[in-house]
């Protein structure tokens, strides 16, 4: 008679379910389906909870049990013992198949960090179960433990984990903590990911209390992005000086990173107010006092008159994407799905101060059923626009200027389009879409998007939150007198 869990298991039961996990639950990670040919109205019983529940049962009753695990927490005499069976484990780890193949007594001996070893019990258990609960600060953790056990399905499963809790709270942040995981054990998936939500929602990154731990590296890899979000280039340095004064690195990395900020995307008025105010402009000030010039010089003139003697298309006179209502505007949509929908907005022609005070207004048109430019009709015999739409259409959206100006001369306008999320409870930008300078429209804008679905990543209480930016961009129109 078979006995219940509660009971213990018999000898043969634990190896018969060994045996049947093989062909049922995974190889390594790999879920696993045997394809057996069905009879004309078969129906499959599936027990296969009852089948986790049972080797649940069978690691914490340590029946059967052939090997013991020793987890030792390194530089102290802490020791784990957790009883376990050769056939999971090296069914599901390539490195405990090789190290009980090597063993020389029925115990094997684990020196593990820490934190590995705190969740030590939670990472076997997977290996029976195949399920995991996991807080944040416990990925990391686990993932260092499915990396060196060479569990592939737990360590993708806990990147997918993490990059979809970068927006989490935590109480001291997490992202950045991450992001230098992920590049210590070469994840660019999780490395990516983590540069990616940096850069699209660095102005929330800057209130929270991980910005201050940021790493020299990557301040450096952000502050060289042109895609940055933010709010501001006078955001960025005011929040390059709270890191600086935070960190009290040495002066050469203070240069450096001065140097990076685009003093050219900051009003003349509010670069005044720096060199009067900010203790650390007024230190280093003769470390950056060129770019100062170069930019007050930019400010004054004109940028086609500039753009005689200075190369307008480095990094100093080139936007971010800025979310002032000077560089763009947001634009909620509700009910996305139901019809067209136009809009107008107002930014300023370009950042130099000669032509800040000039306005371009901007329609934008946005429909979810609009066919490809290829496939539309153009002109009307009276030369007005005809659209087409159509039920098999996708998703467009379209931004043109509403008129045309000589001031236009030598100006090229770069449209971004961002997509507002909530994760976790906190709005965040999700997608960013941008266009070519010579086009109207972003070819693959919400080309995956389901806006049908209530509950869509792509949706905010049903509405479609978008924030439109227009860089303008100056061109050399002369060759640069040497």
């Amino acid at each position: 008679m078979v006995r219940s869990c509660e009971q213990g298991i018999p000898a043969w039961v634990a190896v018969g379910t060994l045996l049947f996990l093989i062909h049922s639950v995974t190889v390594r990670g790999a879920a696993l389906k045997q394809e057996v040919p069905l009879d004309s109205g078969a129906t499959v019983l599936n027990h296969s909870m009852s089948m986790v529940h049972r080797m649940e049962s069978l690691l914490a009753l340590g029946n059967s049990s052939d090997v013991t695990l020793r987890v030792q927490t390194i530089n102290t005499d802490e020791v784990k013992v957790i009883q376990a069976h050769s056939l999971v484990l090296t069914l599901q780890s390539e490195v405990f198949e090789e190290l009980l193949l090597s063993r020389n007594n029925s115990y094997l001996l684990l020196r593990e960090t820490p934190d590995c070893a705190a969740v030590f019990d939670k990472f076997i258990r997977y290996l029976y179960c195949g399920d995991i609960s996991v807080r944040l600060d416990q990925a990391v953790s686990l993932h260092k433990l499915a990396s060196k056990y060479r569990v592939w399905g737990l360590q993708q499963g806990l990147t997918q984990f993490m990059t979809q809790h970068l927006s989490s709270d935590s109480p001291t942040g997490h992202v950045i903590g991450w992001y230098n995981y992920a590049l210590q054990m070469g994840d660019i998936v999780l490395r990516d990911s983590c540069l990616q939500y940096l850069s699209w929602n660095l102005s929330s990154v800057f209130q929270s209390a991980e910005w201050s731990s940021i790493s020299e590296d990557l301040l450096f890899s952000l502050l060289q992005r042109s895609d940055l979000i933010l709010q501001s280039e006078l955001e960025l340095y005011e929040a390059l000086e709270a890191w600086i004064s935070q960190n009290q690195p040495v002066s050469s990395t203070v240069e450096s990173a001065l140097k990076a900020v685009r003093y050219g995307m900051i009003p003349p008025h509010h670069l005044f107010r720096l060199q009067k105010q900010s203790p650390l402009m007024q230190k280093h000030y003769e470390s950056i006092r060129d770019l100062l010039y170069l930019a007050f010089q930019f400010h004054s003139a004109s940028p086609i008159q500039l753009a005689k003697f200075f190369d307008v298309n480095c990094s100093i006179f080139t936007p971010r994407n800025y979310l002032s209502t000077s560089w763009g505007s947001p634009w909620v949509i509700n009910n996305p799905t139901r019809d067209d929908r136009s809009f107008s907005f107002q930014t300023q022609l370009g950042p130099s101060g000669h032509d800040s005070s000039k306005r371009v207004t901007w329609n934008a048109l946005f429909s979810p059923r609009w066919l490809p430019l290829s496939a539309r009709s153009t002109y009307t015999e009276l030369g007005a626009m005809q659209p087409t739409r159509t039920d098999g259409g996708r998703p467009r959206i379209i931004v043109t200027p509403a008129t045309s100006s000589p001031d236009f001369a030598g100006v090229s306008f770069q449209k971004t389009v961002m997509v507002m999320a909530r994760q976790q409870g906190k709005i965040v930008v999700r997608h960013v879409y941008n266009f070519h300078q010579s086009t109207e429209e972003a070819g693959d804008f919400l080309v995956d998007a389901d806006l049908q679905r209530r509950a869509s990543e792509y949706l905010i209480d049903s509405s479609l939150y978008l924030h439109i930016v227009i860089k303008p961009l100056y061109h050399t129109l002369l060759v640069a007198r040497k």
